[in-house]
């Protein structure tokens, strides 16, 4: 069993940046594959960013590469999504997403087991 705490998210006008940060429970968190998704108002929830467990290949949603970074550190059990550029069209509630040792379809919400609560992320234009 693993939980998922969100944290980081905000208020931050257009072209700003943040980091999100999810924290995980439980062992072995360096095998677990992590993603992130967002579901704004209205819309169904989307990919984002994910990581793999292992090898830490990483997986980005065109509407974000090259402006958003996912990163983990194994030591703290934690995951990151460093958010730059920020477009009114990110506002969002974020989500971390866990599953162990999932290798493909990590861009789709069906194949994480665990999620977080989610974090709120509003960007003003």
């Amino acid at each position: 069993q693993v939980q998922l705490v969100e944290s980081g998210g905000g208020l931050v006008q257009a072209g700003g940046s943040l980091r999100l940060s999810c924290a995980a429970s439980g062992r072995a968190f360096s095998d677990y594959a992590m993603g992130w998704f967002r579901q704004a108002p209205g819309k169904e929830r989307e990919f984002a960013a994910a990581i793999s467990g292992g090898v830490d290949t990483t997986y980005y949603a065109d509407s974000v590469k090259g402006r958003f970074t996912i990163a983990r550190d194994n030591a703290k059990n934690t995951v990151y999504l460093q958010m730059n550029s920020l477009k009114p069209e990110d506002t969002a509630v974020y989500y971390c997403a866990a599953d162990y040792k999932r290798i493909l379809g990590l861009d789709q919400s069906r194949s994480y087991d665990y999620w977080g609560q989610g974090t709120q992320v509003t960007v003003s234009s």
